[in-house]
């Protein structure tokens, strides 16, 4: 995929002023518009933790895929403490099976107040101590992108104590089946102590959409001491699946931050591609300008007609990743035919 990429709209995309623009995951509606569902949070929090106590999925709409997509509303906004979704949801995948839109997230909660605008943050308050470790994935489903969506009371795929899990779920990548059933990759981390371990990615299965979700694996589904993931994407192909992850630390795609390609037979059982690097965070735009860009992650791929027609991502300004950023917002890069 990487030698297929084609220059990126400058003008395309989604991002909010006033907003943190992360996450993009698109869908053609039954009107035939692109909707982009995204995650945002105020500017007025930090970008990095503030998601994890204030991020909410929007939608946002427009005419082509490329955008620029156009805000139209928030689709899972905070409903309280007292529901594991309640403080924040973040990690949209959308997705559609038969005549239901299936919208993936991940979900989080605490009991403590709302961060004062404009104060200090950091992994350290005990509201993203609390939120982190309340990350679990769930599953909204609608009739119409419009809505209404139907938010179920608890997760889909929760934490396992003793196992590689037992810290956090998040990062949904499904890939539904003709028959209903769904393949399941998850970011996971497990409790070290009082604190987490390093990302690994999970496997499970589901005989229909609504559950229940079962991990396939006592293991992660690559070997944590070798691979450092996140942000999985999956897709069926006639040999199996496929994927494409966020690199974290450049030992397996050659780039901090790049993106790997990876094959399986079963879904379980993955290999990398000849070719690792799915993509780079070095962009071409369509003002002949080559940047390397802060971040490129939550890579999510639109199929049409069966092919992938244009790569999504998540992106920032900064230099060191998120940590510096001034702006963020959803980006995309047109695919090439063969």
């Amino acid at each position: 995929m990487y030698n297929k990429l084609l220059p990126a709209p400058v003008n395309g995309g989604f991002r909010m002023e006033g907003y943190w623009v992360w996450c993009g995951s698109v869908i053609r509606g039954e009107d035939g518009k692109y909707h982009l569902f995204a995650s945002r949070w105020p500017k007025s929090l930090p970008m990095h933790p503030g998601w994890i106590v204030a991020s909410e999925i929007v939608r946002a709409v427009s005419d082509i895929p490329e955008g620029p997509y156009q805000f139209q509303e928030v689709v899972l906004p905070a409903r309280g403490a007292e529901y594991w979704d309640g403080r924040s949801t973040h990690n949209p995948h959308i997705t559609k099976h038969g005549d239901t839109y299936l919208l993936y997230y991940m979900g989080s909660t605490h009991p403590l107040a709302d961060p004062e605008p404009g104060g200090p943050l950091g992994l350290d308050d005990p509201r993203c101590i609390v939120g982190r470790a309340n990350k679990r994935i769930g599953l909204a489903t609608s009739r119409s992108v419009f809505g209404p969506w139907e938010r179920k009371d608890t997760p889909i795929l929760s934490t396992r104590p003793g196992k590689f899990d037992s810290f956090l779920t998040s990062n949904p990548a499904p890939c539904v089946h003709e028959d209903g059933s769904v393949l399941l990759i998850y970011k996971a981390r497990r409790y070290e102590g009082n604190t987490h371990g390093k990302m690994t990615l999970g496997s499970a299965r589901a005989a229909h959409y609504n559950g229940p979700y079962k991990v396939v694996s006592e293991h992660p589904v690559f070997p944590p001491e070798k691979f450092h993931l996140e942000d999985p994407f999956i897709w069926k192909t006639p040999a199996g699946y496929e994927m494409i992850a966020k690199d974290m630390e450049g030992h397996v795609c050659g780039e901090k931050y790049g993106g790997i390609h990876a094959y399986s037979p079963d879904g379980l059982d993955w290999r990398l591609a000849e070719e690792p690097q799915a993509y780079s965070r070095r962009i071409l735009w369509d003002d002949g300008q080559t940047r390397l860009m802060g971040n490129l992650e939550r890579p999510f791929l639109l199929f049409q007609d069966g092919k992938p027609t244009h790569l999504f991502a998540a992106t920032s300004n900064g230099t060191r990743g998120f940590y510096d950023a001034t702006e963020t917002w959803n980006m995309v890069i047109p695919i090439a035919s063969e």
